[in-house]
């Protein structure tokens, strides 16, 4: 409570909704969050109004992993190459 024993936020308790644009904030409140949380409240003047885009999920490109008998002969070529100084520092 503040000093003219009004109820105050708490910041650690806060949470943020996204909700779908053609979905009335008002009823998605009363029908999603007031069932599980009685005491809940909205800020109005928080409102942000705007689109997220999902980058990964419209620009990631799935490569398959080099299989280790692929990634093994790299290493052995590249000890070849180093002419045992791996063998040298792991030792």
């Amino acid at each position: 409570m503040d000093g003219n024993g009004n109820p105050e936020s708490d910041t650690e308790l806060r949470d943020y909704e996204n909700i779908p644009l053609q979905e009335d904030i008002d009823y998605y409140f009363k029908c999603e969050v007031l069932p599980y949380v009685l005491d809940a409240w909205m800020d109005r003047s928080k409102d942000k109004i705007g689109y997220e885009i999902n980058f990964t999920k419209e620009f990631y490109k799935y490569k398959p992993l080099r299989s280790l008998e692929d990634i093994r002969k790299d290493l052995l070529a590249l000890e070849k190459e180093t002419k045992g100084l791996l063998r040298e520092v792991l030792e």
